[in-house]
């Protein structure tokens, strides 16, 4: 007779997954950007003030210091100077009479202008599926891309 208290275990398997992971070259890439120089002739327009200056003798005699002031193109500076007399009179010796004159020059100027390209080299592997190592025994092809 079988004893109702005797228990029987049944061992139950279980797997489990590990996944390990490596670094695979599947090829490399080279990139590099040579410095081109090209000539090219700058069209620019120069603009030159220049400035002239008169002289005009006025040897008036005012109450007070005239102001600065412009009539046309030209501003006039009073100079003034005070004269002892028996009393102190306030003379006007000269204006200066600035005239601004603008010249224009077109002018051509040749340059050197720069540029980069960037050129991209893809180096095959030289055992494709196996480890990286840093062997320089890889082979270029050569794409270009201009910038």
């Amino acid at each position: 007779m079988v004893d109702k208290e005797e228990t029987k275990t049944i061992p139950i398997v279980e797997e489990r997954a590990h996944v390990d992971k490596r670094t695979v070259s599947t090829g490399k890439i080279r990139i590099s950007t040579p410095v081109e120089i090209r000539s090219e002739l700058l069209h620019e327009t120069l603009v030159e003030h220049k400035v002239e200056i008169e002289r005009v003798p006025v040897n008036r005699v005012v109450d007070s210091v005239p102001v600065v002031r412009t009539e046309n193109d030209i501003t006039i500076i009073p100079v003034m100077e005070e004269v002892l007399i028996v009393e102190k009179q306030l003379v006007l010796r000269e204006e200066l009479h600035v005239r601004r004159r603008v010249a224009e020059e077109k002018v051509e100027i040749p340059i050197s202008l720069r540029s980069q390209r960037a050129v991209v080299e893809r180096l095959e592997a030289v055992n494709a599926g196996e480890p990286a190592t840093d062997t320089p025994n890889d082979t270029p092809k050569s794409k270009e891309m201009n910038r």
